[in-house]
Order: structure tokens, then C-alpha cells, then sequence
């Protein structure tokens, strides 16, 4: 059984147990969170998934998924270089990305 979801802006494709890397979430490593936003469902068994498809319009009424934050950490450093040929005009600059790791704890389907 998976399902689509749509959290703080981006979808993603939630398994039971799966880890997902989202952007960052302002809420303590251990706190349970609740994801509404469910466009597709799946409820195949196995490890083909196939099974009867619930597609929303725009979300599937009745669905949720609950997850748990396991942790917050940054991604790898991102440099970023800009420059004019033969103006004399560089500029680097580098930042790291935070994020948050979460662990789906249950898909629950109308």
C-alpha cells in the first residue's frame, strides 16, 4: 500500500516505514504529524503494489497519513558560481540546505 502525498509543497510517494527527506519542519525529532493532502491512493499488497487505485480530485476524502519526525541534518554544501567572460565579475557563494527526515508510521484510506 502506498500513497501520494502533497506536504509543504512538494509530493512525495509514502510507504509504510519508508524515510522521507523533507524540507525542514519546525516541530521536535519524536513529534507525530498528520498529512491530509493525499492525491492517489494505492492499496495494493505486495511488492508489485497492484491492487484498486483511488485517485483524489483534488485529494482523497478520508485519507491521511501519519508520520513521526525522526531527525533535522543539512544536505551537502551547494556552491554557487557566477561569472562574466572577460568582465572581471565572479561571485561564489555556498549554503547547506537544511532538512528533516521523516519515518511513515500508517496510511489510513476511506
Amino acid at each position: 500500500m502506498y500513497a501520494l502525498v502533497e506536504f509543504m509543497g512538494c509530493q512525495y510517494k509514502a510507504e509504510k516505514g519508508a524515510l522521507l527527506k523533507v524540507n525542514k519542519i519546525d516541530a521536535e525529532p519524536g513529534s507525530k504529524l498528520d498529512i491530509d493532502s493525499v492525491l492517489l491512493l494505492s492499496r495494493g499488497e505486495g511488492p508489485s503494489n497492484e491492487g484498486d487505485v483511488v485517485v483524489g480530485a483534488p485529494y482523497v476524502a478520508g485519507a491521511k497519513v501519519s508520520a513521526v519526525v525522526e531527525s533535522h541534518e543539512k544536505d551537502k554544501k551547494i556552491i554557487v558560481f557566477k561569472y562574466k567572460p572577460k568582465k572581471d565579475y565572479r561571485r561564489k557563494q555556498g549554503h547547506r540546505q537544511p532538512y528533516s527526515i521523516i519515518k511513515i508510521e500508517d496510511i489510513v484510506g476511506a
